[in-house]
């Protein structure tokens, strides 16, 4: 009995020390200047929309960048606000450091396709089916939609199938290019295979895409991949091939 109590005590104490730890090392003394500014880009191996430096111009613009003022004034919450009103910029966490260190981590929007429909337009889709604007330099190995679009339709219909194709590591590298014809129908421009998959009206794809990979792996892969000109699926338990 005596041990057990010796022991909830030493528990309770070592719980004690490291609360009171936590909050020493977490602490910033009053008064103290911000040091420096730390800005922490994530996904820096992907397309690049934004720079720290544009980051730090944001913060300047707007009189928030915190450098030599008392780290107690900095509002962070102001500038995790300023920096998420950019086009670019999905989410921004700001945090103090007990060093006098202002860290502010930037997470960019990250595109799953590329829209150009007839009307010239350009633009991305991003992974919460958002349209954002297309940045010139901003390179981004991702499939292209072309045709009769409008921002519905990209935000909708084709941001549901860009999911779908991400979603399957064959088709995510298979799939170039998406074209939406005038009456709404849909091809695929495969980057492997000179032939045009054409599935027809945007309904059952999941199933049309099974259809194609069947076709595939059981006919092209013993007669060849340019065989065809063009291979249809539009029709349920169908496949319509036209040679070349």
């Amino acid at each position: 009995m005596f041990r057990r109590i010796l022991i909830i005590v030493v528990l309770l104490g070592v719980t004690a020390y490291l609360a009171v730890a936590f909050t020493v090392l977490n602490s910033t003394p009053s008064g103290r200047i911000c040091e420096s500014v730390n800005i922490i880009m994530n996904d820096s191996t992907g397309p690049c929309f934004i720079t720290s430096n544009e980051v730090d111009a944001i913060l300047k613009q707007s009189r928030l960048y915190p450098l030599g003022t008392p780290i107690d004034s900095v509002q962070s919450k102001i500038i995790e606000q300023s920096l998420e009103k950019n086009i670019f910029i999905d989410n921004a966490e700001c945090y103090k450091t007990p060093g006098g260190s202002l860290c502010i981590s930037v997470q960019q929007r990250r595109p799953i396709l590329r829209v150009i429909p007839i009307s010239g337009e350009s633009y991305y889709v991003d992974e919460q089916g958002r349209t954002m604007p297309y940045a010139a330099g901003s390179a981004a190995r991702l499939p292209v939609a072309t045709g009769y679009i409008n921002r519905t339709m990209a935000e909708s219909t084709l941001y549901h199938f860009s999911l779908l194709l991400r979603a399957d590591s064959f088709w995510d590298k298979q799939v170039e290019q998406i074209n939406v014809t005038s009456d709404g129908s849909l091809e695929l421009v495969p980057r492997v295979g000179n032939h045009i998959l054409f599935l027809g009206k945007a309904e059952n794809l999941e199933a049309k895409l099974r259809r194609i990979r069947t076709f595939y792996d059981k006919a092209l892969h013993r007669i060849g991949w340019n065989k065809y000109s063009r291979i249809s699926v539009e029709f349920d338990n169908q496949v319509i091939c036209k040679r070349k």
